[in-house]
This record gives structure tokens, sequence and C-alpha cells, in this order.
């Protein structure tokens, strides 16, 4: 065939897929073949042209090899190994940029997601949302130290972002076209909803049920709270102040040289026209210290800005490495 003709054809058949299901995994050797069973039994009940792309966050047990072994099994798979373990985030991101689908949904590799849900994600998307989160009903199952700081989060998010979806992280559909857009960054597969909100996308959720891990064992302890935490804090930062932080830090720096501008004229006046010592005094400390704070301040925001320049121009480099990958799907429609 003509190599024109095949590029062409490449993009005919990428074109036709509506919907991708993007996984990463990390040692999920006793989920992997129940996760594929179970989601292309689910894609093909909903019968429209799918993959199922799998990303290998550098797993060191069968993970792989049992990937390769299903290729022949299930035309629509798609794997992707990554040269090291890179974490959840950037695996997820290396996943929705190998995707090709309309709509693209994520969800996690040890079946706490079903995929027996994922018509219903399709469904409401069908309404036109960019966003549809599928937020768990009942959490019985895990333990108060792992839903609490949820809670506590999610929370947290609304209040900063504004957006209303109770559910951040885990099980989605997202537009594909936008999926493709976001640059994640580690953290951001726990505030999907938030960013596309942020970029102005419709979001909408529908209830799913909260399942226990399948196999193995979960990759999340109580320190990702913090990181939560951070996380929330730097996206506060980018709604409140459009990811300049010259606004932020600068507004504080001039903030406190405005308090410093009150207390210095006075300690001023009192010295001049009053006689009375200054330089020992415990006002004269505070305003020399706002001062020094606000010079601080001030150039931590332009250094900020210049860093975030930066960031922005070197914006095209991959926070992964592919080593291998498998691609099954030789023809966009699989039913």
């Amino acid at each position: 065939m003509h190599p024109e003709s095949s590029a062409a054809h490449a993009a005919a058949r990428d074109a036709t897929i509506a919907i991708s299901v993007v996984t990463p995994m990390h040692n999920e050797e006793l989920c992997v073949e129940e996760f594929l069973r179970r989601t292309d039994a689910a894609l093909r009940a909903i019968g429209r042209p799918h993959e199922i792309v799998i990303v290998s966050d550098g797993s060191t047990d069968r993970t792989e090899e049992l990937l390769r072994a299903s290729a022949s099994r299930y035309p629509s798979l798609r794997a992707v190994f990554l040269a090291r373990n890179v974490g959840q985030c950037s695996a997820l991101y290396a996943g929705i940029q190998h995707s090709r689908g309309r709509v693209v949904v994520v969800a996690d590799g040890d079946l706490q997601h079903r995929p027996e849900d994922i018509h219903l994600l399709i469904a409401k998307m069908d309404e036109g949302h960019t966003l549809v989160s599928g937020s768990r009903r009942d959490r019985s199952h895990e333990r108060l130290s792992k839903r609490l700081p949820s809670r506590i989060a999610n929370k947290l998010l609304r209040a900063v972002t504004g957006c209303e979806i109770r559910d951040m992280g885990g099980f989605k559909a997202i537009d594909g076209d936008m999926a493709r857009s976001l640059r994640l960054r580690p953290g951001h597969h726990r505030l999907l909803p938030a960013l596309v909100h942020m970029r102005g996308g419709s979001t909408a959720e529908v209830f799913v049920e909260a399942q226990e891990r399948f196999a193995g064992k979960s990759h999340y302890g109580i320190s990702r709270s913090f990181d939560v935490l951070f996380d929330i804090v730097m996206l506060g930062f980018q709604s409140s102040f459009k990811a300049r932080p010259l606004y932020l830090f600068g507004r504080i720096g001039i903030a406190l040289l405005l308090v410093d501008c009150v207390v210095m004229p006075w300690l001023l006046y009192e010295k001049f026209a009053l006689g009375v010592d200054m330089g020992t005094r415990p006002p004269f400390l505070v305003a020399i210290m706002l001062f020094l704070a606000a010079l601080f301040f001030l150039a931590m925001g332009f250094v900020l800005e210049l860093l975030s320049d930066a960031n922005n121009a070197i914006g095209g480099t991959k926070p992964y490495v592919v080593r291998d990958r498998i691609d099954s799907c030789s023809s966009g429609n699989q039913r």
C-alpha cells in the first residue's frame, strides 16, 4: 500500500474510535486478566468502537508478560510499557496521550471502579458534558483513615475552585480532545474535574458503586493526604490568580508595605516631634521586619514568574519514556 494511503487509512481508523479506557497499572499481575475480561465485555455491551489502553508503570512482576499474552485475545488492547516507575499521574498522562477515542474513560486497574458502570458515564457524556465523574456512593468497606481525608480534600477542592463535583479523583469520562490537551503534572490525576472546570468545560456526575480492591494491595498510604493538601493549595493559587505567581506574592508584598507606611511615619513623628527614642522599640523592629518581608515576597513573585515562563517554554518535555508498546487494534471497530 502506498505510504500516503496507509497514513490516511490509519487516520480514518483512529477517527472511528469512540471510547478509550485508559488505565495505569503498577505490579497488578493479579488483576490484569480479570480487568481485561470485564472491561472488554462492558465495552462490547455498549456497542461502540473502542480501545483499552493499559500503561505498565515500570511493573516488575508479571503484569507486562500477561499483557503481551492477552494481546491476541483482546484485539482492542493497546499496552504501553514505561521504562521506569514514574507514578500514577505520569503513567495516566502517557496513556491519555496514546489514546485515540472521542471519549477517554479513566479507571483504576484494581477493579475498585466497576467496568460495568462505564455505560453510565458514557450515557451522561452523550448529554454534551466535557467531563463526567463517577462519584462513589457507598465506601463503607474502606478504612476511615482513607475516607475522611478524601472527604476533606474534596470539600476543600470544591471551595477553592468552584467545581461542584463531589468525588474529584478516580473514575472519570472526559472529552478526548480536552483530555489530550491537559498537561498533567504529578498529583493532577486527583484534580481532573477541577482542571476541566477551570478551563471552562462542563462537568457532571453520576453515582457508581464503590468496590473493594479485586486483589493485591493498595499503593496508597496516609502520607498521600499531605500531597493532596499541597496540590489543593497550588490549584487555589492558579484558580485565584490565573497561574500568575506575581499576582499573589505581589499583593502580599504591597499589603506589607502599606502597613509599613503607616507604622514608620508614626514612629518618625514620635521621634522628631516628641523626642521618643525609636531604635529599641518593638514597633520599630516590627516595621523593619515587615519591610524585609515585603521585599522577599515581591522578589519571590518575580522569580516564580520567570520560572513559570521557563516551564511553559519547555512544556513539551514529557515526564515519561516509553520502552515498548503493543498495538493489537488492527481495526477501529471492535464489537
